[in-house]
């Protein structure tokens, strides 16, 4: 077999849009892009954040990088976004919808955690089917793209304590699975992705600040990291063009399920 067969889709050139870049798997999928020769823009609120990434991008790969702080769950600016993008960033290649947060472990049944609701699902479904539509339908015209999401195996098991967050990841799961059918017969790829225990700032933000609970969510278990994620991302999204690598779920070695976690005793009793 010719080895050529083996050579991953060159994508340096292309513009790819991350959404929640400041930190966590959306920062760790701007180095892999950013590596692989892409043009990024990087969307966060936190702006000092981005500006330090994209410094941190320019001095190591000579990189683009087009950085907008603002909150993704503002529909009618994410609508603009397009008209309003620099022409060397004009067209996006890949989309990956990565921003997304969990609040609180709430039961289905706790009135005072209405807010919280509200919040993941304009954050993890709204936002996303506002930059898909927003970035999906210029693809569509181009007849060239790849929409990637990142979802969380949430979506696919449920558990006590997450029942909104759950909610909205099999939210998106089903639009993901709509979007395949609504783009198939282009070129325009979609890929979904979900992570079991990723070590990032997700439990921190989920336990809204309490680094206690969050660490104990990663005690004696070897997590993945934000970079294994990342790697994912980079893989579905380097494969050749007649390749969709339509879903991706990805665990820990110690992790078999959403709670199927075995804690044990690590070299050098670390975490």
């Amino acid at each position: 077999m010719p080895r050529d067969l083996y050579k991953p889709y060159s994508i340096a050139g292309q513009t790819v849009l991350i959404t929640g870049a400041s930190g966590g798997i959306g920062e760790a999928c701007a180095w892999r892009f950013a590596e692989a020769g892409c043009r990024l823009i990087l969307i966060a609120r936190r702006a000092d954040r981005l500006a330090s990434l994209k410094q941190e991008l320019e001095d190591e790969y000579s990189a683009s990088v087009h950085t907008i702080d603002m909150d993704v769950t503002d529909i009618p600016t994410v609508m603009k976004l397009p008209t309003k993008l620099p022409s060397e960033f004009s067209s996006v290649d890949i989309l990956v919808n990565n921003a997304g947060l969990a609040l609180g472990v709430d039961a289905a049944d706790d009135v005072s955690s209405l807010a919280d609701a509200r919040t993941m699902f304009e954050c993890n479904v709204m936002a996303v089917i506002a930059f898909t539509k927003a970035f999906g339908s210029l693809m569509r015209e181009r007849n060239f793209g790849h929409i990637i999401m990142m979802s969380s195996i949430a979506g696919k098991e449920f558990y006590a304590g997450g029942s909104v967050y759950c909610a909205t990841k099999h939210a998106l799961e089903a639009y993901t699975g709509g979007a395949r059918h609504d783009f198939v017969g282009t070129n325009v790829r979609v890929t979904i992705i979900s992570p079991g225990a990723v070590k990032t700032e997700f439990s921190v933000v989920r336990f809204k600040g309490d680094q206690e609970k969050a660490d104990a969510v990663y005690d004696r278990i070897h997590p993945l990291t934000a970079a294994d994620i990342a790697d994912n991302v980079l893989y579905a999204a380097t494969r050749p063009p007649h390749v969709q690598v339509a879903d991706i779920l990805v665990f820990a070695t110690y992790q078999c399920s959403a709670k199927g976690l075995a804690r044990v005793l690590l070299e050098g009793g670390g975490n």
